[in-house]
């Protein structure tokens, strides 16, 4: 499903995972990813970082492109996918509309490492809004997602400054 989103007098055609949530002349926050291809640049947009996070994922997937993880999206909640990869069971993933047997057992082997115990570990979840810009430094830096939501996560909650916390965190890495 595709919407187009007005920003500033300029229409962007954005693929959503369902359109009807979407209202004329209403405000709204989308997270985006956008493919860029040979003949296309495609945006996609997700009402929360952990969507985003999880599309991020998918598509990094063996044949598991753009338009198949929204369709994913579109048929699963995230609260169902996480499931499937704890349970180890590909057997709802394989009844959605596309995607065969041997693709929803793939679907949940890959992303069985990125699912920690309490959800998605994926750039933003988990992570307090005020650390996504620490998370986001680290990444850049070329740490892994899992190295730098660990630094994160140990830095003390008095260091309130974003520059203090980012040496925390690289000191914290280093060690």
């Amino acid at each position: 499903m595709r919407i187009v989103l007005d920003v500033n007098g300029v229409g962007y055609l954005v693929g959503v995972t369902s359109g009807s949530k979407y209202t004329l002349d209403a405000t709204t926050t989308l997270y985006t990813h956008l493919a860029v291809r040979e003949n296309a640049m495609d945006l996609y947009g997700f009402e929360t970082r952990d969507e985003l996070a999880m599309f991020n994922e998918l598509i990094k997937l063996q044949k598991i492109g753009p338009k198949t993880a929204m369709q994913i999206l579109s048929q699963a909640s995230l609260e169902m996918l996480t499931q499937a990869v704890r349970t180890d069971d590909p057997t709802y993933l394989s009844k959605m509309s596309g995607i065969g047997k041997k693709s929803a057992e793939k679907i949940v082997a890959g992303l069985r490492d990125i699912l920690g115990a309490d959800g998605l570990v994926g750039e933003y979840i988990g992570v307090r809004s005020a650390d996504t810009d620490v998370l986001d430094a680290l990444i850049t830096l070329g740490y892994s997602q899992r190295d730098a939501l660990e630094a994160v996560q140990k830095i003390p909650a008095d260091i309130v400054d974003t520059n203090a916390r980012i040496k925390h965190a690289l000191k914290y890495i280093s060690n």
